[in-house]
């Protein structure tokens, strides 16, 4: 019995396996899941030999000490952004051991939104040794945190299978 459905149990064990056949280590860069894709991750028995480590950086200034973020990038776009998601994938990578890094930043409600970002907007990032960084934009609506998070994760899995 798995705390995540079925269906991201399943697309963990697929990430896992593609990222073992090539012999690749991940890192995770987590704001909105909060550990979340590490977690589900890790929830497949055997995945140590894939999952290198996961930052958490909640905050601003985690985002600044734990990956390396510009605080000037936060200051003029937003810790949910694109440049930010892109920075955090970059600096995820930079600081393990990992090749292939995967960050997420959203506004997961139920407050927090504004009209220019509103509850759903989740930027993700994918970082891998020797290729351009990949930006993903996801407006999720406001369907409630937990789905929010959940698809959060899909989409990151998705995502890190496309670097694979």
């Amino acid at each position: 019995m798995s705390i995540f459905p079925r269906r991201l149990i399943h697309l963990a064990e697929l990430t896992l396996a593609d990222a073992r056949e090539a012999k690749l280590k991940i890192v995770t860069a987590e704001s909105c899941t909060g550990g979340l894709i590490a977690g589900l991750l890790t929830e497949i028995a055997g995945s140590s030999d894939v999952i290198e480590r996961g930052f958490v950086v909640y905050s601003n200034e985690a985002k600044r000490d734990m990956l390396g973020v510009p605080g000037d990038l936060i200051a003029d776009f937003g810790a949910v952004s694109e440049p930010v998601a892109r920075a955090m994938a970059e600096g995820a990578l930079k600081n393990s051991r990992a090749h292939i890094a995967v960050s997420v930043t959203g506004i997961a409600g139920p407050g927090g939104g504004t009209p220019m970002k509103p509850v759903g907007l989740v930027h993700l990032g994918a970082a891998r040794q020797g290729r351009s960084i990949l930006h993903e934009m996801q407006l999720f609506g406001d369907i409630g945190r937990e789905e929010i998070r959940l698809k959060s994760i899909e989409a990151a899995l998705n995502l890190v299978r496309r670097m694979i």
